[in-house]
């Protein structure tokens, strides 16, 4: 389903952009669509759930569609591609933040959550970005922000499924910038640390006592506490705009000072 909305005001900083963003229905997505949105850019909000993209784009009071895709399905990100280019014309930012995560060690994860993460957090968007080049290409470039995590640079306890997929994600942003720099089309990484959104809500749920996990998370934090959805939207905004012309293959840690410790 495909839903559009007349935008309401602009911001010229992103005005020529068209966006795709995955996993915008919630969380680090959804924070990163509005930032996008407010700017001017007209977006394409993807997930998996399609009233959550719909309240996403009626939020966005602007130039938005909502379209319901699985984007490890290769029929859903023709149909995704598709649509925003009958929306919008074409494509120039591809914001690539669809994730999922499985805890647990090596022995732990079953074969079929190490199948789903790498299916979600690296072939999906590996498939995407894949897809989205011709469009960028015609539109004399473009820029992929792809969203990793800190444990894509360092790895930690009982994240070996996600860790792994996250540090594909880092490679890949970096072999994509070496490839298609020529083509003017930029491919950058933003890793943020642990940020409060349903997933990790959901990790901390699980936890015997989570509160003594909350305050053990933000212990290893020098900025003193955890992250929000909406510390990671300048840079997304940053990355999308023309003011990182000369940005490409770079690994963002946007992590309260996490990695420094």
């Amino acid at each position: 389903m495909l839903q559009a909305r007349k935008r309401i005001s602009m911001n010229p900083r992103l005005e020529s952009k068209i966006a795709i963003v995955t996993g915008a229905g919630s969380g680090i997505g959804r924070a990163c669509a509005l930032a996008l949105a407010r700017e001017g850019a007209r977006v394409a909000l993807v997930g998996r759930r399609q009233d959550r993209v719909e309240g996403v784009a009626r939020e966005a009071g602007g130039a938005a569609i909502a379209i319901a895709a699985d984007v490890s399905q290769p029929g859903d990100i023709e149909g995704v591609l598709e649509q925003t280019v009958q929306a919008f014309g074409g494509i120039n930012v591809l914001l690539n933040n669809a994730g999922i995560l499985h805890a647990g060690t090596a022995e732990q994860i079953t074969e079929a959550q190490w199948d789903e993460t790498f299916n979600i957090n690296v072939r999906g968007l590996w498939l995407l970005s894949r897809a989205v080049l011709p469009h960028m290409r015609k539109a004399g470039g473009g820029s992929i922000i792809n969203v990793a995590s800190v444990l894509g640079i360092n790895g930690t306890r009982n994240r070996a499924a996600y860790a792994p997929s996250k540090g594909a994600v880092v490679l890949l942003t970096k072999c994509m910038a070496v490839d298609h720099g020529h083509e003017n089309i930029r491919v950058n990484a933003i890793c943020p640390s642990f940020v409060e959104t349903d997933l990790t809500a959901a990790i901390l749920g699980r936890a015997p006592d989570p509160e003594a996990v909350r305050r053990e998370r933000i212990g290893v934090h020098p900025i003193g506490r955890l992250g929000q959805p909406e510390d990671l939207a300048g840079l997304a905004v940053y990355l999308a705009g023309d003011e990182s012309a000369w940005a490409t293959g770079a690994v963002f840690p946007v992590d309260g000072g996490y990695l420094a410790v």
